[in-house]
């Protein structure tokens, strides 16, 4: 079976509470539990502000990317396989 991903925000200190996984009554389970990096959330641009940030049009003068399609496809490839070789090591 795969593994299960639960994301909580803990309540009490030292206190964690998991309910409503898979497993039967018996089965024996391995937990892990690391801690998240507290990440600052950029704030949302609107539409107009995302418009006149210039982040569109960014490449359209690069030689090197003749493709954005691909390209971009193998920037995605490229940090999928970079998280998983941190998953996995």
């Amino acid at each position: 079976m795969e593994a299960q991903r639960i994301k909580q925000v803990l309540e009490k200190d030292g206190e964690l509470e998991v309910r409503g996984l898979p497993y039967k009554k018996g089965q024996r389970v391995e937990i892990i539990v690391l801690p998240q990096p507290n990440r600052k959330r950029r704030p949302r641009l609107t539409v107009g502000q995302f418009r006149q940030s210039g982040l569109i049009g960014i490449w359209k003068d690069r030689d090197d990317i003749q493709d954005s399609v691909a390209y971009a496809r193998q920037l995605r490839e490229k940090a999928q396989a970079r998280r998983q070789r941190d998953l996995a090591g």
